[in-house]
């Protein structure tokens, strides 16, 4: 099995509900551990010409209260920054986002190491909900923390490079893995198992054929 596909081992993750001012949010939270100093995660998340290095490439106003998009993605505010421990900003995708905000916090864990913790937290219609349940954020995150590790132990793979992955069996491999453990962590949040097996399905179909 090649060391891509089991990063998927190397992250916790967490499924849960909490009360907003919009309504009742779903909550992911994703932490694993990078064997890189609190200040170099640190400029990795919040420096735009690294971001685009390992993510996408980032424009906007980069202080709080400004605005900021990422490439084909999400944009938003910026929200809180409290340098080098954590970020949070707004994280709104389409037309009618709704409420929906990501918080990355760090912290040291050893001489050379970082907790890394990644919580995003949304108002999400139910039936979607109900559809794809929390992989179908939760992939794209496990790629993205993927993407961070890879540059943060000094590789990475270039946009044409990067592109060419997506559809390559090993990239197929790891979405499902990530759906499956996200499926687990559904499970452990309580969910019936009908819901669990019905929704990793559709997740996994959507990040394999979509």
């Amino acid at each position: 099995m090649s060391e891509i596909v089991e990063e998927i081992n190397r992250l916790h993750r967490k499924v849960g509900v909490r009360q907003v001012e919009a309504g009742q949010a779903r909550t992911v939270l994703l932490r694993r551990t990078y064997d890189a100093d609190v200040a170099d995660v640190w400029d990795a998340v919040t420096s735009p010409e690294r971001i685009g290095r390992w993510f996408l490439p980032v424009s906007g106003e980069f202080r709080v209260g400004g605005r900021y998009r990422l490439e084909g993605n999400a944009g938003g505010e910026i929200l809180e920054c409290d340098a080098p421990t954590r970020l949070r900003v707004s994280w709104l995708y389409g037309p009618d986002p709704g409420f929906s905000e990501v918080e990355v916090r760090l912290a040291p864990d050893g001489e050379g190491r970082t907790v890394f913790e990644l919580e995003h937290v949304a108002v999400v219609p139910e039936e979607f909900w109900d559809r794809f349940g929390p992989g179908s954020v939760g992939v794209g995150w496990d790629l993205m923390f993927l993407g961070l590790g890879l540059h943060l132990a000094g590789g990475g793979l270039g946009k044409e490079e990067a592109e060419a992955w997506q559809t390559s069996p090993e990239a197929k491999e790891f979405m499902t893995r990530s759906g499956r453990e996200w499926g687990a962590a559904y499970a452990a949040s309580g969910a019936d198992a009908g819901t669990v097996a019905a929704t990793t399905a559709a997740t996994i179909r959507f990040y394999t054929e979509g």
